[in-house]
């Protein structure tokens, strides 16, 4: 936002230097960004008179002027031709530098002396560019500096304004703070209006479709205008902000935008079929021509302008071609409406559309600014244009949006700034800034917020414009009193960072992938139609289809991960993610959430090198993971099923895993219709645990068990069993035999083959023996060993070899 100095002193009156105001409103959360004095530094630029206006005797295109600078007459060379004898000039005299390092210097030119350059308005830096030099206005003092003499000496401001601030967008606005700044009255421009005898509402009508897009919309209609350039007061204005002159019409639209932040449109009202104004959301592939001559297609989300047949232009964004205000319009529709922020942001930024009006719409424009904006401006094209105003204004205001009420505590306020306010400091700082104040008792009262202010919606917005106007720099600098209290880690987060910090030491790589998925990806992991699973948390708003549902399982995005992977070439993966998972509860708003463990082994169990082997993980090496994690957690009596009912993994190299009854979860090799679903190539095994129910079998913390001085005794033993008995069979058959000097059993052979009758299998156990407090002899170790032999015999049946 661009304001100067000038403007602002005509609505309200301060005594600050330029360095002052701008701390000032940078302080007040204003920032402004640059600081630029026009006219410094060519005060050697003065108004001067044409005496005489020759053509050069040399050049067809020159001329040679004689010109009076008040205390003499010089002669100068000019390019242009808009001058004539008698005009009063800007001449730039030798020695002055003007803006780009362009330095004036005597010269000749053709032959003819030029003592200096009769300036235009871009080479003063006044515009971007000009055509001929600049004609000053009559009676101007002749020798006068012509930044002085025409007012142009100012200061501009650029103001840095965060989008919370739209009521800054203008000069009133800025003003307004200024004015609570310097406890000055902000003083509004006074608008006097002069109808005719027409009413309005007789030629044009206003029909609004969709209130909750456009609450209100107001029109004036003026008749008779004479479209043409505008007076140099309001050009100079206008450029001073850097906006370009159009005519009359467009620039008195855009002056009152600049002056009260509230944006303005002017139709040809001839060129409006059936002139009336229809408010109404665009049909879905309507197209239409905008201003810049650029066809835009447009969507049902956007909200148009529409004469009684189709658009005429898009609402807070940008005007149409086939409305557009021409050098023979004679009767102007004035158009002041206050539009949905959201709606004009979403047009705006789709189309790529980013005008002053929809910069200031977007943000929240003063729905309360309509009727004020719409008279100021129909004054100003009834002055400058030649036209008369009909009588009235059409004004369709259906629902009329009610001013917030928030209520606000002194002792509150106090509290958080740490400051010692009265009620009186506190409700003249607000009101001086436009904001209304009622007292309810001696410690709060109500707050009424104008329109113009979108930002405040709490209380704790009131108490930071209290900080703000009354100086951050008064609030003290107190070091905050707090007490020191060291809390435990919930023991649940606790386990699972052991977890995770386990599986990292056994080499796996931790994957954090979104809990947003596909519910496409449930029948590649061929789930059952009935599968809990496939009831899934269904997000409002999804980014895409392919994010759609909260997943139910980790699987799918491990398995995902683990095909990109292998898509790089990197084969050799050991993958796993310690992540919640989300199943809807019917009746209640928010799921159960669960947390589980997904990992994946994929290509060789060990790095390649040349000491290495080349073999692949299998079964075993997620198995021995699996038992890692168990140990971890001092789970103990865990058992392993065959039967699981996971229709991903491979059949007959897969189990699930219990503790007791509890079903800890899963683990095999991948199913290989499931690996190709997922383009898997290689044989991959998997692991699905359950944390919660790990957590909840854990053991307790491991006890210390003292180390014997004494030497261990192993004895193996070999036998045959039926085929269909399970090593864990004979595990659980060895448990019950409760051994003092027993240390621990491993299987460590199973042989089919020759040898082996039919049905049965060779399995091979070593236990180990030793006591704390003596040597064991080889009687008691044979009279132990046997205890364990005869447990089996009578249990399984097995037969010594």
């Amino acid at each position: 936002m661009k304001v100067t100095r000038n403007w602002l002193a005509e609505y309200v009156d301060f005594d600050l230097s330029a360095e002052q105001l701008s701390h000032r409103l940078t302080m007040a959360g204003l920032e402004v960004d640059a600081m630029e004095q026009l006219g410094v530094g060519l005060e050697s630029v003065i108004v001067a008179r044409l005496a005489d206006v020759q053509p050069h005797p040399d050049a067809d295109r020159l001329t040679v002027c004689q010109v009076e600078t008040g205390n003499e007459s010089v002669q100068v060379v000019c390019g242009a031709s808009n001058h004539k004898t008698g005009d009063l000039v800007a001449l730039a005299q030798p020695g002055t530098v003007l803006p780009g390092d362009f330095k004036i210097k005597k010269s000749k030119i053709r032959g003819q002396v030029s003592n200096g350059m009769l300036c235009s308005h871009s080479e003063l830096g006044l515009a971007k560019e000009s055509e001929g030099i600049m004609i000053l206005p009559a009676g101007l003092e002749i020798g006068k500096p012509a930044f002085d003499a025409l007012g142009l000496s100012d200061i501009l401001f650029e103001l840095g304004l965060t989008p919370n601030r739209p009521d800054c967008l203008s000069v009133v606005g800025v003003a307004r703070e200024v004015a609570a700044m310097a406890d000055s009255e902000l003083k509004l421009p006074v608008v006097t209006i002069a109808e005719g005898t027409t009413e309005a509402a007789t030629r044009t009508s206003v029909t609004i479709k969709d209130a909750d897009l456009c609450p209100r919309y107001a029109a004036r209609l003026i008749e008779n205008v004479n479209i043409g350039p505008s007076p140099d007061w309001l050009v100079r204005r206008l450029e001073s902000v850097g906006m370009r002159s159009i005519n009359n019409v467009v620039d008195v639209t855009n002056y009152v935008m600049m002056e009260l932040g509230h944006p303005l449109h002017a139709f040809d009202f001839d060129l409006l079929r059936e002139q009336r104004i229809v408010v109404r959301r665009a049909a879905d592939g309507d197209r239409f021509t905008t201003l810049d001559g650029q066809e835009r297609l447009l969507q049902a989300t956007d909200l148009v302008i529409c004469d009684g047949v189709g658009p005429v232009a898009l609402a807070g964004v940008m005007g149409g071609e086939n409305s557009e205000v021409q050098p023979t319009t004679r009767h102007i529709l004035l158009e002041s409406a206050y539009f949905n922020p959201s709606t004009i942001r979403r047009t705006s930024k789709r189309l790529g559309l980013h005008t002053e009006s929809a910069h200031r719409f977007e943000r929240g424009a003063d729905v309360d600014m309509v009727p004020i904006a719409l008279d100021r401006a129909a004054t100003l094209i009834a002055e400058l244009a030649g036209g008369l105003l009909a009588k009235g204004v059409v004004d369709t205001y259906p629902v009329a949006i009610e001013k917030r009420r928030i209520p606000l505590s002194l002792s509150r306020t106090c509290q958080i700034l740490g400051l010692e306010l009265s009620t009186a400091q506190v409700t003249t700082t607000l009101e001086s800034i436009g904001l209304g104040c009622r007292s309810v008792d001696n410690d709060c009262f109500e707050v009424t917020i104008p329109n113009f202010r979108p930002d405040l919606e709490r209380d704790i917005d009131l108490i930071e414009e209290v900080a703000r106007l009354v100086g951050y720099e008064k609030i003290p600098v107190t070091m905050p009193s707090s007490v020191f209290s060291c809390q435990r880690q919930p023991s649940h987060l606790a386990l699972a960072a052991r977890l995770r910090d386990r599986m990292v030491s056994l080499g796996f790589a931790e994957l954090v992938n979104y809990s947003f998925i596909s519910p496409a990806l449930y029948d590649k992991l061929g789930l059952d139609d009935t599968d809990f699973r496939r009831q899934n948390v269904q997000l409002l708003n999804p980014l895409s289809e392919e994010q759609s549902v909260m997943r139910s399982t980790l699987l799918p995005s491990l398995l995902e991960t683990a095909s990109r992977n292998l898509a790089y070439r990197s084969e050799n993966l050991a993958l796993f993610e310690l992540r919640p998972v989300f199943q809807p509860i019917q009746g209640n708003e928010l799921p159960r959430e669960s947390l589980r463990l997904a990992a994946l082994l994929c290509g060789r169990r060990e790095p390649e090198g040349w000491a290495q082997q080349n073999s692949p993980v299998d079964f075993y090496d997620v198995k021995g993971c699996v038992e890692s994690l168990l140990a971890e957690l001092c789970i103990t009596s865990i058992r392993w099923e065959s039967n699981h009912g996971e229709n991903f993994y491979h059949p007959g190299k897969s189990c699930a895993v219990y503790s007791g009854d509890c079903c800890l979860g899963s683990l095999g090799e991948l199913h290989p219709q499931v690996a190709r679903r997922f383009d898997i190539a290689n044989k991959a095994l998997i692991c699905d645990l359950d944390v919660e129910a790990m957590l909840r079998v854990r053991g307790g913390v491991p006890r210390f068990q003292p180390l014997s001085r004494f030497p261990d005794v192993q004895r193996d033993s070999a036998f045959l069993v039926d085929e269909a008995v399970s090593a864990q069979q004979i595990f659980a058959i060895l448990d019950k035999v409760r051994l003092k000097d027993l240390e621990e059993v491993v299987l460590f052979d199973v042989y089919r083959g020759e040898g082996v009758p039919a049905g049965k299998k060779s399995m091979a156990i070593r236990a180990r023996y030793r006591a704390l407090d003596r040597t064991l002899t080889d009687e008691l170790i044979q009279n132990l060993h046997g205890k364990l032999l005869k447990a089996l015999e009578r249990e399984l049946a097995i037969e010594i070899r």
